[in-house]
């Protein structure tokens, strides 16, 4: 019987291919996964363009792909959800919208470092 190593290439391989397909479902499936790549676009350069120092540049870089991964785990959530079957149930609603939340959470924490650096810094 052959060991497998923690560290494979092939691991590492899949891996990628798993994440891409998933980026990849999200982009086509997802309209606010669209808008946040979109937004993501918007925002690297724009975050040059402020004067600020380097950690609240980093910050508002960093804010959008934090939105992006909320709605990429939301989507998850759902999708298990729908899965699971079409028929309205106390606990399926509760958990769309509690990952619904979370993306919310992570929209106003993106809004306040953004309103943080250009009015405040």
């Amino acid at each position: 019987m052959a060991k497998h190593s923690v560290f494979s290439i092939r691991r590492l391989i899949n891996a990628t291919k798993f994440s891409w397909l998933g980026f990849r479902a999200a982009f086509r499936e997802e309209a606010a996964f669209r808008q946040e790549v979109l937004a993501l676009c918007i925002a690297i350069p724009a975050a040059f363009l402020i004067d600020v120092d380097g950690m609240t540049r980093l910050l508002l870089i960093l804010s959008v792909p934090l939105v992006m991964l909320t709605e990429l785990l939301n989507s998850a959530v759902e999708a298990v959800v729908d899965r699971i079957g079409p028929e309205h149930h106390e606990l399926s609603g509760r958990a769309k919208d509690m990952g619904s939340a979370a993306v919310l959470i992570a929209m106003l924490m993106a809004a306040a470092i953004w309103a943080y650096a250009i009015f405040f810094a």
